[in-house]
């Protein structure tokens, strides 16, 4: 019984030094985050590490990403947008509405944009448990999806793209005229892909 404590409290102890490191190698002399730091954002869990899958981006319509963070970063030509903590680029859908939120992505639709749901939904609003750096935390927002609180932002519904595999890439813009990364205010991009 004792050695199996001590491994517990071994690895608590390493887990808890990975996350302090994690924090202080992301922020500078101030202790504010750097403009495009990730790294001390509250890690986000996506969706193949909260079902088991071991594909990186989920896989299947019941899939959702969740995140604890928005940061408005320039990526690859398309100005300012809007990533998740990891530095995922988010999306808005032309088909979705803002006024009410209302999502109209679902079914087969998920597979490839996974819905961005606020990690932690016992706190109040997303203002109190999302993260922001360059994003106006009143423009947050969630609208109901199968029980659970889809992140939205000035009213559209945020999505991650499948296709976008690594952090800072925007594989999603512009596809089929209808999906667009959004900028910090919810607008969508206007560059292309």
């Amino acid at each position: 019984m004792i050695p199996h404590r001590i491994v517990l409290a071994s690895v608590a102890g390493l887990v808890s030094a990975l996350l302090l490191a994690a924090c202080d190698s992301s922020t500078d002399n101030a202790g504010t985050t750097s403009p495009g730091s990730v790294a001390s954002i509250a890690p986000v869990a996506t969706a193949a590490s909260e079902s088991g899958s071991s594909a990186p981006d989920g896989g299947g319509s019941g899939d959702t990403g969740t995140t604890t963070a928005l940061i408005a970063t320039a990526v690859g030509g398309t100005g300012d947008v809007v990533s998740d903590g990891n530095g995922m680029t988010l999306y808005r859908y032309d088909k979705d509405e803002s006024d009410p939120s209302k999502w109209t992505c679902s079914g087969a639709c998920t597979d490839t944009w996974i819905p961005v749901i606020v990690q932690d939904s016992s706190q109040a609003s997303p203002q109190d448990s999302v993260q922001t750096t360059g994003v106006e935390k009143s423009l947050l927002g969630t609208v109901h999806r199968d029980g659970k609180p889809q992140l939205t932002l000035a009213g559209w519904p945020l999505y991650r793209y499948s296709g976008d595999t690594a952090a800072g890439q925007v594989n999603g813009q512009g596809k089929d005229g209808l999906w667009h990364a959004v900028t910090p205010t919810g607008g969508k991009s206007a560059a292309s892909g």
